[in-house]
């Protein structure tokens, strides 16, 4: 049993004239697109706060299951299809958005974007008999490590990121435990121009190796399209070492990072 929960983030915030384009934004609209992202996070806990009032075993989920980026249509494509591309400012939703869900596990049972191929924030584009990944679809291949997982709840200090006045969070991350005692860490730094340095104690835990991936590119409107299918495409990650019971991560600006310790 649930309850369902939609929200899709426009860059403009406007239902009624033009939502932003999906390819040609600069900082300034990127900024008010993750803060308007980021508006996940008050939606679900304001939801959880009602239904734990009633429901205080936690018997009814609450399923977000439409959510996503939605922009204007690609010029040329019907309007009826609702095809847009999809960039790397996409895959920072989608992890940011990801991370609100893991966060709140014990509440949100299931989340699912609407549309997989072709439409809104879809994981896979389409041409006559071609297929490309988008960024989106990396970065819920970052996120498997936490299928079947536990939720390890993570506390710590982000630095804002700042524009035109206004400031959000520059950093959010979701942690997990596995089967095998795998720890599984999803961070994603949406600052435009600042590497972060992160610090995460380990204390009391006994992890030798870290293995880490990232998604990233130089602009956050950087996209994969048919003549380039790679451009925005996983690769490893080296910038996190475990010293003196802590895990020190360099997150670069514009990244998803997927670490795994062991």
């Amino acid at each position: 049993m649930g309850v369902t929960l939609h929200y899709y983030t426009l860059p403009t915030g406007n239902w009624n004239g033009s939502k932003g384009s999906a390819t040609a934004f600069n900082e300034q609209e990127y900024f008010k697109t993750m803060k308007n992202c980021l508006h996940m996070e008050e939606l679900v806990q304001k939801h959880s706060a009602i239904m734990d009032k009633y429901d205080k075993e936690k018997r009814v989920a609450l399923v977000v299951d439409e959510w996503g980026i939605w922009t204007d249509i690609e010029p040329g494509t019907n309007p009826g299809f609702l095809y847009q591309q999809n960039s790397l400012r996409d895959a920072l939703i989608a992890g940011t958005t990801l991370n609100i869900f893991n966060n709140h596990a014990d509440r949100v049972k299931m989340a699912n974007l609407a549309q997989t191929v072709n439409v809104l924030q879809s994981i896979v584009l389409t041409k006559g008999k071609e297929m490309l990944l988008t960024p989106t679809y990396h970065v819920f291949d970052l996120f498997m490590g936490h299928m079947d997982a536990k939720l390890i709840p993570m506390s710590f200090t982000t630095p804002d990121y700042v524009s035109g006045g206004e400031k959000i969070p520059a950093i959010n991350a979701s942690a997990s435990l596995d089967s095998n005692g795998k720890m599984h860490i999803t961070l994603v730094n949406i600052d435009a121009a600042k590497d972060i340095t992160l610090n995460v104690s380990l204390k009391g835990k006994n992890y030798k190796t870290v293995n880490g991936r990232i998604l990233t590119s130089k602009s956050f409107t950087d996209i994969n399209t048919f003549e380039n299918k790679n451009k925005v495409v996983p690769a490893a990650f080296n910038g996190a070492k475990i010293e003196n019971e802590a895990l020190n991560i360099k997150l670069p600006r514009l990244s998803v990072v997927s670490i795994t310790l062991g």
